[in-house]
C-alpha cells in the first residue's frame, strides 16, 4: 500500500527505466518535476497531479504543469475544443491557488514537451495514461529525446484500476475482466488525500500570459462548423455539480431511475450526464465511485448498475484499445466476427447511403435521422439509440470496413464525448461484434446481433422520440440564430 500522502505504486509506472538514475534521496535538491497534464484535466481527485507533487516535495524540487494545445486534435472541432478550454481556463486559476504555474504550449509535444524540460532543467516528467496510439507514440519519443536527464512516469489516473493493474492481456468480454477488476477493487477504490500546496515555490521563468479570449475565437472560427453546445457547463466545479449538486445532481436526484429508465430515449435524465466531464477528465471516475457507494444501502440496484458502467465498461474499453492496437479497425474485430462480416459482405442491401447522406440525416428511416440529429445538434446521441443508429449503418453501406470508418467519423466530429476509448469500442461492439457473441445468421450482418426498428418500437415510443429529437433541433437553430446576431461573450483572465 502506499504512503499518506502518495500514490498506489501499482498505478506508477517508469517509462524510462533502463537508462535513469534512481530518484534523488528525500531533502536533495533536484530539477523541477513537470506534470503534462493531457487526459486528466483537473486539479482535484487526480492521482498524476499527487504523485507529481509528491515527487517534487521528496526531492525538494518545484512543479509545474504543461498543457500541450494540438492543432485540431483527432479531428476536433470547436464542441470538444471549445469545451476543454473553457475548464482550461478555470484549472488555471485553481492551479494558481495551489501555488501550481499552469503552462500552455501549442505545436507536436515530442517538441514542445522535451524543449521545456530542458529549458527548465526538469529531473522528472508525470504524464497521464491513454490507451490511444497516438499518445502512446508520443510519449515514446519523448523518452527517446530526453534520454538520461528526465526520469519519465506514467499514472493512470483516468481507470479505478489501473489499465495494466487490471489485466495484462485483450479481454474478451466484460464477463471475463469483471472477476479481476472486482479481485483488487478495494485496494485502489479510496479516498484521495488532500491536495495542498507543493513545499517549494515555482522560482523560474513565469509562464506567458495567454490571450484565452482569442485562443477560443480562433478554436470557434476554425471549428465552427460544429458548434458548442450550452447544456454542459464545462469544469470541475460544474462536473461535481453534475454529479452531486443539490438541484440536478444525478447522485442526489436522479439515481434511483438509473438502472429501469437508462435505456429509454425518452427518458434521458435517468443517465447521468458525466461522460463529457470523466472523457475530458474534467472528474475523477474515483470519485464518482466513491459518492455513488455512499447511497448503495438506499438505491442497491442503481449503484451497481452505475458501477458497472462507470467501472466494468469503461475500463474493458480502455483494455480493449490498450491491447489491441487496431482498435478502430475492422482487423481489431475477432476472428468469427471477420469471417462472418465477410462471408455476407456482397449480400444486397435494401438502401446504400453515402456518408454525406448519412451525415445529413436523409434517410428512408426517419428514427435512424432523429438519432443522427440528436448528435449534432445536441452533442450527445442517447447511447440506445448509438447501438441502433451505429448498426443501420452496417445494414446501409458497402460493407464493414465503410460502415466502421463511416460512424467513428460521426461520433468523433459530432459527439461532445468523441474521440473517446468507449465510442471506439461502443462503435465496434455494433459493427463488428466485439465483446458479444455469435447470434442468429442473417443476410449482411451475419452473425453480429441485429436491431430494426420493429425492436425499437417496442421498447420505446419511437415516435415521440422523433417529436423530441425535432424541438431539439428547433431550439438549436434558434439559438445559432441568435448566437450569429451577438459577438463572442468576454472571457474573465483574472
Amino acid at each position: 500500500m502506499a504512503a499518506a500522502g502518495a500514490v498506489h505504486p501499482g498505478r506508477v509506472r517508469l517509462l524510462n527505466p533502463i537508462k535513469t538514475p534512481p530518484p534523488p534521496s528525500p531533502g536533495s535538491p533536484a530539477g523541477p518535476v513537470v506534470y503534462w497534464m493531457f487526459r486528466d484535466q483537473r486539479s482535484r481527485d487526480n492521482w498524476a497531479l499527487i504523485h507529481a507533487i509528491h515527487l517534487a516535495n521528496h526531492s525538494s524540487a518545484p512543479i509545474a504543469v504543461a498543457f500541450n494545445l494540438f492543432h485540431r486534435f483527432l479531428n476536433a472541432h470547436a464542441r470538444q475544443l471549445g469545451f476543454m478550454l473553457r475548464s482550461l481556463i478555470l484549472l488555471r486559476l485553481r492551479l494558481h491557488e495551489l501555488g501550481i504555474p499552469f503552462f500552455l504550449f501549442r505545436g507536436d509535444a515530442v517538441d514542445t514537451i522535451p524543449k521545456f524540460l530542458c529549458e527548465c532543467g526538469a529531473s522528472a516528467l508525470v504524464t497521464d495514461f491513454s490507451p490511444l496510439r497516438s499518445v502512446r507514440e508520443w510519449k515514446a519519443e519523448i523518452c527517446e529525446r530526453v534520454g538520461e536527464r528526465v526520469r519519465v512516469y506514467e499514472v493512470d489516473a483516468h481507470n479505478v484500476v489501473p489499465v495494466w493493474v487490471a489485466s495484462n492481456k485483450l479481454e474478451y468480454s466484460a464477463k471475463t475482466i469483471r472477476a479481476k477488476i472486482q479481485r483488487v477493487l478495494p485496494e485502489y477504490l479510496v479516498e484521495f488525500p488532500e491536495i495542498s500546496k507543493p513545499d517549494l515555490e515555482w522560482g523560474l521563468e513565469d509562464p506567458k500570459e495567454i490571450d484565452w479570449e482569442e485562443l477560443v475565437a480562433e478554436v470557434l472560427r476554425e471549428g465552427g462548423e460544429v458548434p458548442e453546445i450550452e447544456w454542459c457547463e464545462p469544469g470541475e466545479d460544474a462536473a461535481m455539480e453534475a454529479l452531486m449538486g443539490a438541484k440536478e445532481g444525478f447522485l442526489t436526484r436522479r439515481l434511483k431511475n438509473y438502472s429501469t429508465d437508462r435505456n429509454n430515449p425518452l427518458k434521458p435524465r435517468a443517465l447521468s450526464g458525466l461522460s463529457p466531464y470523466l472523457h475530458f477528465g474534467q472528474i475523477s471516475a474515483q470519485r464518482c465511485a466513491l459518492e455513488a457507494r455512499k447511497l448503495k444501502n438506499s438505491h442497491p440496484q442503481a449503484v451497481e448498475t452505475f458501477l458497472e458502467e462507470l467501472i466494468v465498461r469503461r475500463e474493458l474499453a480502455d483494455n480493449f484499445c490498450y491491447y489491441q492496437p487496431h482498435y478502430d479497425s475492422f482487423l481489431g474485430a475477432w476472428d468469427w466476427a471477420r469471417r462472418t462480416l465477410m462471408d455476407h459482405a456482397a449480400d444486397k442491401r435494401e438502401h446504400l447511403y453515402t456518408r454525406d447522406e448519412l451525415e445529413k440525416a436523409k434517410t428512408a428511416d426517419l428514427l435512424w435521422n432523429a438519432s443522427q440529429l440528436e448528435m449534432v445538434h445536441h452533442g450527445k446521441m442517447h447511447g440506445f439509440m448509438r447501438m441502433y443508429w451505429a448498426k443501420k449503418i452496417l445494414e446501409w453501406t458497402s460493407g464493414p470496413e465503410e460502415a466502421l470508418a463511416i460512424a467513428l467519423y460521426l461520433n468523433d466530429k459530432y459527439e461532445i464525448d468523441g474521440r473517446d476509448p468507449s465510442g471506439y469500442v461502443g462503435c465496434m461492439w455494433s459493427i463488428c461484434g466485439v465483446h458479444d457473441q455469435g447470434w442468429k445468421e442473417r443476410a449482411v450482418f451475419g452473425k453480429i446481433r441485429y436491431m430494426n426498428y420493429a425492436g425499437c418500437k417496442r421498447k420505446f415510443d419511437v415516435d415521440g422520440y422523433i417529436a423530441h429529437v425535432k424541438s431539439l433541433v428547433v431550439r438549436s437553430n434558434k439559438r445559432k440564430a441568435e448566437n450569429a446576431k451577438s459577438p463572442m461573450p468576454k472571457i474573465s483572465r483574472t
